[in-house]
């Protein structure tokens, strides 16, 4: 038994298609025969209801040339035949139900349907089965003559259903089967086509000698030309060095940024040279010195950056006095119309590199004094292992589901004022990845009274 049930896995496995091309051809193939079946479906069913409402229009017409082809309270006799549908029939009924006219074919007949007064329906009357065939359309319409009141019953045997079904039934066996085939060998074709260069791809990467990745190409677990290619990609992300992911990460963070600038400097200039008798040339010079700023401050940011990415900050630790690290970046920042307060106790110092300490705190300083209204205040206490400062404010706050995602690269909750404020949105990812360099920790918080308060934990 465990020898048959062997041999029945092996001939499923050997059975089921392995190639990526013949899967993506079988589920192509698939998809267009359920999307072609469901177009048709929709097709049918709006034929079917354009070929009743077609039919049930002509029958309302032929009823209307019915009542127009009376003479006073005379109607012709037999009545004339439709226009439009050269098997229609008609009669003329008065209240009771008597026949009053008809089209020749139905002279001398009994009402073939009734109308009740309650309803617009009209209902078959024995008389009608053997005149009419059982499927019939069929309109009622009460009008009056000479002001005699009258139902004309207007009938047809028109086959336009019948042809609807015809062409569709046309269509599903000739026209899908057609569809499915030349569509099935094209997604083999292109399949074909496509898959071509992977086998180039997967040598030309095997070939490739770098530095470790730590990330790695997700692996179908296949043995198709796909999961070769997973498996080969990741045999090389695996000899790549770190260097080539902080060159990728550095030029994208740097290209999101200084594209802004750089236009606005380029436009500014076209648009004088376009018209240098009439330029404002003051006006252009200082945007772009402002836009200049813009790059300088990006610049900086973004080669702080690098450093961190290549794990080159805090590489030189002193004892930093945080006391005065702070009164002179209180010193050198300016906060218009806004108080701004400083209360850090003599000789509270951290072990890390100054430039990049003071990095850390304007960056979170600037931050605070850039969204407070009236106050930016910062405190210092030392704890027995550690050192916590407080940069707070009294402005709008930030929301706690916000707080953590604020520390990525270039987000600003606000975009349009962060970027009308000189904001990148580069200060408080430059602040985290300092403050990780130095073992610190950085939490955003609420402030007492309202606002943001970033809370700077440093080890002694």
């Amino acid at each position: 038994m465990i020898g048959l049930a062997r041999i029945w896995r092996g001939l499923v496995h050997r059975a089921s298609p392995r190639s990526l091309r013949t899967r993506v051809t079988v589920l192509a193939g698939l998809a267009l025969t359920a999307a072609v079946m469901i177009g048709l479906l929709v097709m049918y069913l709006l034929q079917v209801d354009q070929a009743k409402r077609t039919v049930a229009g002509q029958l309302r017409t032929y009823a209307v040339q019915i009542e127009q082809s009376a003479t006073g309270s005379t109607l012709p006799r037999p009545l004339p035949p439709s226009l439009l549908d050269t098997q229609a029939q008609a009669q003329v009924l008065t209240p009771d139900g008597t026949v009053v006219a008809a089209t020749q074919n139905l002279v001398g007949r009994p009402a073939l349907f009734a109308l009740p007064a309650d309803s617009a329906t009209p209902v078959r009357q024995k008389a009608a089965d053997s005149v009419l065939p059982g499927e019939v359309s069929v309109i009622g319409e009460r009008t009056a003559i000479s002001g005699r009141p009258v139902t004309v019953i207007t009938v047809t045997t028109t086959n336009q259903r019948d042809q609807v079904n015809e062409t569709f039934a046309r269509l599903l066996v000739i026209g899908v089967p057609t569809t499915l085939l030349l569509a099935c060998g094209t997604v083999w074709w292109v399949v074909g086509r496509a898959l071509r260069p992977v086998e180039q791809i997967r040598r030309t990467a095997t070939a490739i000698t770098a530095a470790d990745l730590s990330q790695r190409v997700p692996e179908p677990g296949t043995d198709d030309e796909i999961g070769n290619l997973a498996r080969t990609m990741n045999d090389m992300l695996t000899r790549l060095d770190d260097s080539a992911a902080r060159q990728r990460r550095f030029a994208a963070d740097a290209s999101h940024e200084l594209r802004s600038p750089l236009t606005a400097i380029r436009t500014g200039l076209e648009v004088g040279l376009a018209h240098p008798d009439r330029a404002p040339w003051p006006d252009i010079a200082s945007r772009a010195a402002r836009q200049t700023e813009r790059l300088e401050a990006l610049i900086s940011q973004l080669l702080a950056l690098a450093k961190a990415d290549a794990g080159q900050l805090a590489a030189r630790q002193h004892i930093v006095d945080l006391r005065a690290l702070l009164t002179e970046i209180r010193a050198t920042t300016v906060v218009p119309n806004r108080k701004f307060e400083i209360a850090v106790p003599a000789h509270t110092t951290a072990t890390g590199n100054p430039q990049d300490l003071s990095r850390l705190f304007r960056n979170l300083i600037d931050n605070a004094a850039r969204y407070a209204r009236a106050r930016v205040s910062v405190t210092a206490r030392v704890e027995p292992d550690s050192v916590r400062v407080e940069i707070s404010d009294d402005g709008p706050g930030i929301p706690a589901e916000e707080r953590e995602r604020v520390f990525d690269r270039f987000v600003r909750l606000d975009a349009s004022r962060g970027r009308n404020s000189g904001s990148t949105g580069l200060g408080l990812a430059i602040a985290r990845e300092i403050a990780t360099a130095h073992g610190a920790t950085i939490v955003l918080t609420e402030a007492d009274g309202g606002g943001a308060c970033a809370v700077v934990t440093l080890p002694r």
